[in-house]
């Protein structure tokens, strides 16, 4: 049992050395596309989850006093510059 193993590891040592067969293409896991997709879809679940409770901590504070509408505007719209940031990187990169 030792005999063929020790044999089998002699076979193979110098394709194990050699990082494997050259001819076959080695392929990303995930196409450039899909990781793109997927990395502006991620941003803008982020986005919208920081949105949910900013959303409603503006609108109560508006509620509360109509001063801080401008002020509320901007904290919700900031998270949305996330989306627009990894569009630009999407298309720098792509």
């Amino acid at each position: 049992m030792i005999d063929t193993f020790t044999a089998v590891l002699t076979a193979l040592g110098p394709v194990l050395q050699d990082g494997g067969a050259q001819t076959i293409e080695q392929a990303p896991a995930i196409p450039p596309q899909a990781a793109a997709a997927l990395a502006v879809g991620l941003a803008a679940f982020g986005a919208g989850y920081a949105e949910r409770g900013i959303g409603a901590a503006a609108v109560g504070a508006i509620a509360e006093d109509d001063d801080m509408f401008g002020r509320g505007l901007i904290l919700t719209v900031l998270p949305e510059t996330l989306v627009i940031l990894a569009l630009v990187v999407v298309f720098i990169a792509g």
